[in-house]
């Protein structure tokens, strides 16, 4: 009877266990994929299958759920609005993180780890979930650091959201089933300080993404550069705002960058 008892108590310890893992939509096989279509900025409320991308300023994009979640992407200590409930960070450049955030944000996720250590990181939150793979970054011209950057995935209203961070190499097998279906696509396009135009645009032939959303831009002539190239391979379109409401119903035709306003 004492057996029996141990054993139920054990099966009900799993299946908590289980309920409380987090589960991630993005990694999962699908037969169909759901599309996504983007509207003009809106003040309204966000639908329960909308999210809003908004272009901060070089890699900081504010990300918000319908449920209230609010994330800012490579913070350095400008979230574009009011405190975030989340930030992600990167080590490559102190433009790329903070020593000080605001203490009220929740959740603090660095894509690094001092000890060198791979960062891990795989959280709900609300309505979100938040989870990383792991790239290096370069220390001189020949050698690199292991683990030191993430491309942080953010999964919400049915969509995969990417941000590729301070990317510096092109991505393997593994990299690119770790990090699973993109939906959109953040991604640094200055051409030297992260990767050369010709091999960013191998990385993103390789996620297939629907939406690729520039970020990293040092100039309009960098800019200029990395659009002369997407278009080989991409369509381009013209923004007129720095924010997209994206919701759950039909993705570009073809993979298409859009271009923001604020770069």
């Amino acid at each position: 009877m004492q057996r029996l008892m141990l054993f139920l108590l054990f099966l009900l310890a799993a299946a908590q266990t289980t309920q409380a893992a987090p589960v991630s939509e993005c990694l999962a096989v699908a037969q169909s994929l759901a599309r996504v279509q983007f509207a003009a900025t809106t003040a309204v409320p966000l639908a329960e299958d909308e999210v809003s991308l908004t272009f901060v300023g070089h890699s900081t994009y504010r990300i918000e759920t319908a449920g209230g979640v609010t994330v800012a992407t490579d913070y350095t200590g400008n979230a574009g609005g009011p405190t975030p409930t989340v930030v992600t960070m990167n080590r490559a450049h102190s433009s790329h993180y903070t020593n000080n955030p605001d203490p009220a944000i929740q959740h603090v996720l660095r894509g690094w780890t001092e000890s060198g250590e791979p960062a891990r990181h795989d959280l709900k939150v609300g309505d979100m979930l938040i989870r990383n793979v792991t790239t290096d970054i370069r220390n001189t011209f020949t050698t690199r650091i292991t683990d030191g950057n993430s491309i942080f995935i953010f999964e919400a209203g049915g969509l995969c959201i990417g941000h590729l961070g301070h990317l510096h190499h092109e991505l393997t097998p593994g990299h690119i089933g770790w990090i699973g279906r993109l939906d959109v696509v953040m991604v640094p396009v200055d051409g030297r300080m992260t990767m050369p135009h010709a091999n960013m645009m191998e990385v993103l032939k390789e996620l297939r993404a629907s939406v690729i959303l520039p970020m990293h831009v040092f100039g309009q002539a960098t800019l200029a550069e990395f659009l002369a190239e997407a278009r080989k391979h991409f369509a381009v379109k013209y923004h007129d705002s720095r924010t997209l409401i994206a919701s759950l119903k039909t993705l570009p035709a073809e993979p298409t960058v859009f271009v923001m306003q604020g770069y």
